[in-house]
């Protein structure tokens, strides 16, 4: 392997925690030895082909440091190419960080961790979800969450965080269950009204929320976790229990698992990984072992 690996930074992660994340990490990574890279790019389309060409030139491996969006990037850069992904987490949710075993904003804790598995070899393949050619790493969301994360990219205040719990509130007041149309591993099909369907490879979203708690990166199966027809205070009641996975075993959500899912319902937007992937009916397929990860 070579001693020269790329850092791949989103500067205004975390409201800027991405840039300062980059120094202590990369600081890591040099007293262990190895020469660091920097890539960043004016716009997600010109960093996403600025990581590609180190990865094509043979980069030692690919470090995103950022939260889930740009970890999401740097998948697409690094997919089937057998190249190392390495994660320091310091944006907001940072939930396939948690997926990984990763420290989260502590970046030359991350960056020791990874430099020590580089020098070890300590690397292993890991399953990610796929619709069309976009990847993740994470949960494909759709219903209610997806439609808060619309509301919420639409504000433009509060800003962080709090926009989005902002946006809950008010979808909360509007929300009524959809009909969806679910195949699994295109046989069963399954029609129901769903607030949600969240669709797991790895088991959260949203900065800790374990929709899927069940989910696991290396089985090759989703985990699919449908959220039927309920009141709003039924969901206000179950909502706090998802921090802590225990909401699949309130008998309104249902546990499926499926290498591949296709979810069909009208106007609603599925989001990878935070990032609007486009509108239903989208096919998400596991694809086993397709990204070789460094860490814990």
């Amino acid at each position: 392997m070579t001693s020269e690996i790329t850092l791949f930074v989103n500067p205004t992660a975390g409201r800027g925690r991405g840039a300062r994340a980059a120094r202590p990490a990369a600081s890591a990574l040099r007293d262990a030895g190895f020469s660091v890279r920097t890539v960043l790019g004016d716009d997600p389309r010109d960093a996403l082909a600025r990581a590609r060409a180190a990865v094509e030139e043979g980069t030692g491996a690919l470090i995103a440091v950022g939260g889930d969006g740009m970890a999401n990037l740097a998948l697409q850069a690094v997919v089937g190419t057998g190249t190392p992904f390495g994660l320091v987490a310091a944006g907001t949710g940072n939930d396939f960080a948690r997926a990984l075993g990763m420290p989260l904003r502590e970046p030359a804790a991350a960056g020791r961790m990874i430099a020590d598995a580089l020098r070890c070899g300590r690397v292993r393949d890991i399953d990610l979800g796929r619709v069309g050619d976009r990847w993740f790493g994470a949960v494909l969301a759709s219903g209610f969450d997806s439609r808060v994360n619309d509301r919420g990219n639409r504000m433009r205040l509060p800003l962080g965080r709090l926009k989005y719990d902002v946006a809950m509130v008010a979808e909360l007041a509007a929300f009524r269950p959809l009909p969806y149309r679910i195949a699994l591993d295109g046989g069963e099909v399954r029609e129901v009204e769903a607030t949600l369907v969240a669709v797991g490879n790895g088991p959260s979203y949203g900065g800790g929320m374990r929709i899927c708690p069940g989910a696991d990166l290396t089985d090759g199966l989703f985990d699919i976790t449908v959220v039927g027809e309920c009141s709003r205070a039924t969901l206000l009641r179950v909502f706090p229990r998802v921090y802590r996975g225990t909401h699949v075993d309130h008998p309104a959500i249902t546990v499926l698992r499926a290498a591949s899912v296709e979810l069909v319902a009208e106007e609603v937007t599925g989001y990878a990984d935070g990032e609007p992937v486009g509108p239903l009916p989208l096919t998400a397929r596991c694809v086993p072992g397709a990204l070789r990860v460094v860490g814990p």
